[in-house]
């Protein structure tokens, strides 16, 4: 059915079509319409056989669903940001026992300084925990992700993160074609745990292991992945027979067959770059757009495909490596090791920083003429950075540089220059 819905509403909708039997909850902005809906679904008796639980903390959400998972049930919780971090021991243990959890993620920047704002950095701190992550483009994707990833959780026997740009699609509304129980019910079967706490057949879930084990319990983490890579494509394909389109999969090309720039990004930002390329293409220049769905696994063979008759490559992305740069253009640059295909990297849109087309364009028209850096930050304002950095020389005392940055905003803002604030 056709609605005109916000995105938090159409992923709670979607997540109720799955039969979730535990729902644990703490709010956090930007994710907290979905589960305040998924709560007044339960407390309406719309959601059959599910128990929807208010805990204390991020921590205790994902420990208690830990726990439901354990015991045999669907379960499912949604975080962002400073509460990923919060929860971020149990984010690893709930790779680690192998427990099929699906996990919202509205995607906000992590402080300090506080920012509610939109980018990439919660999940993509938690890359590594052993969860699969994938990224939705649109509200009708993010809708479409939750209903592939319990199954996809739940035939690997693997938590899965769906990450969704807070605000930008949470707080959106857009017309999302939300399934009927009866479409869902037929792609996605009753959960069969592949391990529970079960008092007639007792086993132990999170034993102690040592170094004799160890290692290869986190290899299986891995192992697990590496299906992924098969399984999360095969899924897609159902998803697209049943429902009659297209979400998910690895990745995703756009106006790629003849072109020498392909720009990589994922989340709703490749909205905006597709736009800009449309544009580019409209003025001759052989420019398009592969958008990564699966971070993790990261599906090198998908990309190095797509990307290998490129001239150059360009990977834009909303998250940031203090210290080395770039983190999708990390996996791009192992996809196509030894292909000698240029890779550059532009950082934007931190802290929800507007992304606009005419500085893509810029962006992309300098990739063309090969005249970028290796790591570049797009729209940077770099007299305020550097004022920053002399003040930091001349005065040892200078105090936290977020408020001296607002103090030089707010002057310019003024028209006061910054040398005289």
């Amino acid at each position: 059915m056709l609605k005109q819905i916000e995105g938090s509403r159409a992923i709670a909708e979607a997540v109720a079509l799955c039969r979730p039997e535990v729902i644990c909850a703490y709010p956090i902005t930007p994710q907290t319409h979905i589960v305040e809906a998924l709560g007044e679904m339960v407390k309406k008796e719309e959601i059959e056989h599910c128990e929807f639980i208010n805990v204390e903390s991020e921590f205790a959400a994902l420990s208690v669903a830990i726990g439901s998972s354990a015991a045999g049930a669907r379960s499912y919780t949604a975080t962002a940001s400073q509460g990923i971090l919060f929860m971020a021991e149990a984010v690893y243990n709930a790779a680690g026992l192998g427990l099929p959890i699906v996990m919202t993620i509205g995607n906000r920047a992590i402080g300090a300084p506080i920012n509610i704002w939109n980018d990439h950095s919660d999940s993509m701190s938690m890359r590594d925990a052993g969860w699969i992550q994938l990224f939705a483009e649109t509200n009708q994707e993010a809708a479409d992700l939750h209903i592939q990833a319990f199954r996809l959780a739940e035939e690997l026997s693997c938590p899965v993160m769906v990450c969704v740009d807070g605000f930008i699609l949470t707080h959106a509304y857009d017309r999302v074609d939300i399934p009927t129980q009866q479409q869902v019910d037929a792609y996605l079967p009753r959960f069969e745990p592949v391990q529970i706490l079960d008092v007639d057949e007792p086993v132990s879930i999170g034993a102690m292991v040592g170094p004799d084990a160890f290692f290869e319990v986190r290899y299986l983490q891995h192992h697990k992945q590496l299906m992924a890579l098969d399984l999360i494509p095969r899924l897609a394909d159902e998803f697209r027979q049943k429902f009659g389109r297209d979400a998910g999969g690895l990745i995703r090309s756009y106006r790629c067959d003849d072109a020498e720039t392909i720009v990589v990004a994922l989340g709703s930002l490749v909205g905006t770059i597709k736009d800009a390329v449309d544009g580019m293409r409209e003025a001759g220049h052989r420019i398009g757009v592969v958008s990564i769905c699966s971070f993790r696994p990261f599906p090198l063979a998908a990309v190095r495909a797509a990307l290998v008759r490129a001239k150059r490559v360009v990977v834009v992305e909303k998250c940031f490596a203090v210290g080395i740069g770039g983190i999708v253009s990390d996996g791009v640059r192992k996809a196509l090791a030894g292909s000698q295909v240029p890779t550059y990297t532009a950082i934007a849109g931190l802290g929800g920083r507007p992304v606009t087309q005419k500085s893509l364009v810029g962006l992309f028209e300098s990739a063309q003429g090969d005249a970028l850096e290796q790591l570049n930050f797009l729209d940077l304002k770099r007299d305020v950075v550097e004022r920053e950095i002399a003040r930091g020389r001349k005065q040892r005392r200078a105090g936290p540089s977020a408020e001296a940055i607002l103090r030089d905003l707010r002057a310019l803002r003024s028209g006061i220059p910054l040398g005289a604030a």
